[in-house]
């Protein structure tokens, strides 16, 4: 029932949405290897298991829009592990001002310095997790139908996460201005369970299943005014100025809900510290980028007309092709929906996307 709402939500998305935006930056997202815990984690921000030892940190994050902006004033990394009922996230947040004010659950988290995670198990860009925390261990999940960009009315914000762990360790203070603290820690469990009615995979994951994730973190300029920390203003608009917003995976663009820019973490059935195991490189995940262009442009140019087009050269990509898949790809729309696909040159495989930027493959057993 929840999958055919999710569809019925669809219908004519495009009318009503945000304006499409390209990416900036090159299609190259960030990879991590999610290897099993091997042991009991207890999530308390601490990570003092030898699991979390083992794991590999992150690169450090780097602005959003990736590094035509400069590089964030403080580091900040994360990392991952796995067991059969959790998956678990940590993050090292390094801050000489460690504050937060927000106290309830699903209060707008992101209006303090917070940490946010995002999850798409199944990668279709559709029907993804969002999750926030700020130093006070206050969190805000919610469910997102589609991104911003396709449908106006795109979060359930009463969505929470049943069993859900988080834990927060302060090195230094909190919300006491003068002295210099050093970072902040973030563990979070959240439970297989939670991803089996918005995901089209395995919960728990497979050994060699890849997810798209991203990190995020916020981050206001502050100044101490009687005693306390406040964000700075702009004197010319009489508001706080732009948060920072550094990221594991860029994104090419200010805006977190571009599902297909996240990073890739394939899991591993192998414990933390033992063997070594390479990231497996996807024909399809290029093929699908592919079709993302034909998405972006035919967004503008409904934008721009009032209605799609089946005609390649006008979206200026009838030229490109797809190492392994036969192009030109095909397209196929009435004046307010197209759906546009990609067959593999063995005809094992077929990719589609469609106006609402939901992507799908369809396989034909050889």
């Amino acid at each position: 029932m929840l999958k055919q709402l999710f569809f019925i939500a669809l219908i004519g998305a495009s009318c009503l949405a945000q304006p499409v935006q390209i990416p900036s930056i090159e299609f190259s997202p960030k990879k991590y290897i999610c290897y099993s815990a091997g042991e009991k984690i207890i999530v308390d921000g601490k990570l003092s298991e030898s699991a979390w030892d083992k794991a590999e940190w992150t690169d450090d994050f780097v602005d959003i829009e990736g590094a035509i902006r400069p590089a964030p004033r403080f580091r900040t990394n994360a990392k991952m592990l796995w067991d059969e009922k959790y998956f678990y996230m940590a993050a090292k947040i390094e801050e000489p001002d460690i504050w937060g004010t927000l106290k309830n659950r699903d209060d707008i988290i992101f209006y303090d310095n917070d940490f946010e995670i995002f999850i798409d198990p199944d990668g279709d860009s559709h029907r993804y997790s969002e999750f926030e925390m700020n130093a006070l261990n206050t969190v805000w999940d919610l469910l997102l139908v589609q991104p911003y960009r396709d449908i106006n009315k795109a979060n359930v914000h009463a969505w929470d996460i049943k069993g859900l762990k988080s834990g927060v360790k302060i090195y230094g203070t909190i919300n006491k201005p003068g002295d210099k603290d050093k970072y902040w820690m973030v563990e979070v469990a959240f439970p297989w369970d939670a991803f089996k009615e918005i995901a089209d995979v395995s919960t728990p994951p497979k050994d060699e299943d890849q997810w798209r994730i991203n990190f995020s973190r916020v981050e206001w300029k502050t100044e101490i005014k009687n005693g306390k920390y406040q964000k700075i203003t702009n004197p010319e608009t009489n508001r706080p100025y732009p948060e920072d917003n550094w990221v594991w995976s860029p994104q090419g663009i200010v805006n977190m809900h571009y599902p297909e820019m996240w990073g890739y973490v394939q899991f591993s059935n192998e414990i933390v510290g033992g063997k070594k195991v390479s990231f497996v490189e996807r024909r399809e995940e290029k093929a699908k980028w592919f079709l993302r262009q034909i998405y972006y442009k035919e967004r503008i140019y409904f934008q721009n007309n009032g209605r799609f087009t089946s005609d390649l050269k006008i979206l200026g990509i009838d030229s490109q092709t797809v190492e392994g898949y036969v192009t030109p790809a095909v397209i196929e729309c009435t004046a307010n929906m197209f759906e546009a696909s990609i067959q593999s040159e063995d005809g094992s495989e077929k990719i589609y996307i469609r106006n609402d930027g939901f992507v799908w493959s369809s396989t034909t057993k050889k």
